[in-house]
């Protein structure tokens, strides 16, 4: 393989100045959002994916997830509750997500703390699922250890001819262990990269307020060098 400390980057496509930021971390998160989804898929696969940490008894872990949902609570994925992630979740509620939007030389990083969504929350966003999500939902013990991917397909197998698809949205039922995990945010940073390392780091800081995401009241604003 290469040298990975060989490998340069020059960044530089955009400035990110105060001036331009948007009055509250919500709607500069949609903001940049939108034009990563505007900027196509050959800049950026999947403008939603996110590296979710956590911190858990034998360490912290991390891995990259969805995000379902984000509004002014906050931002929401879904798992079984059951899976690493959200046995992390219940040991320690603090959790970071970064999202690596590359191909625009920016990142989103979050910190914050996780909590589970309404059931009713939960069951809505699951009968939207296409019907093949929703039987994986209940074939896979997430995280748990299984002998071959054969086993889950014949597991997922059955659990179609229980639960055949007739084309509603209710044929399959919301699994128990199956939720939503809301991180309410109290630092939301926006990062984008600059010519020689020189990047732009401006950062939401919960003030002590509140921490609801399109309150411009609730968050102070700063820079910090790259």
């Amino acid at each position: 393989m290469e040298d990975p400390a060989g490998r340069r980057v020059d960044y530089g496509q955009r400035h990110l100045v105060e001036a331009d930021l948007a009055p509250t971390p919500l709607a500069q998160f949609q903001r940049w959002y939108s034009e990563a989804v505007d900027a196509g898929t050959a800049t950026v696969p999947e403008p939603n994916a996110m590296t979710l940490s956590t911190v858990e008894e034998d360490g912290v872990s991390a891995r990259t997830v969805l995000l379902k949902g984000v509004d002014a609570r906050g931002f929401v994925l879904y798992t079984n509750l059951r899976s690493r992630k959200a046995r992390g979740v219940a040991h320690d509620p603090r959790v970071s997500l970064v999202f690596g939007w590359f191909g625009m030389q920016r990142q989103v990083c979050v910190r914050g703390r996780a909590e589970q969504v309404p059931r009713e929350e939960t069951e809505a966003y699951f009968t939207s699922r296409p019907y093949g999500s929703r039987i994986g939902a209940w074939a896979s013990e997430q995280s748990a250890p299984v002998e071959s991917a054969s086993t889950l397909d014949e597991r997922a197998a059955g659990l179609r001819e229980r639960w055949p698809d007739t084309g509603s949205p209710a044929d399959v039922p919301t699994p128990p262990h199956w939720g939503g995990l809301l991180v309410r945010a109290h630092e939301v940073e926006f990062w984008q990269g600059r010519t020689s390392r020189l990047h732009d780091r401006l950062v939401f800081t919960a003030s002590g307020a509140g921490t609801d995401l399109d309150v411009a009241g609730n968050w102070s604003v700063g820079r910090r060098q790259p």
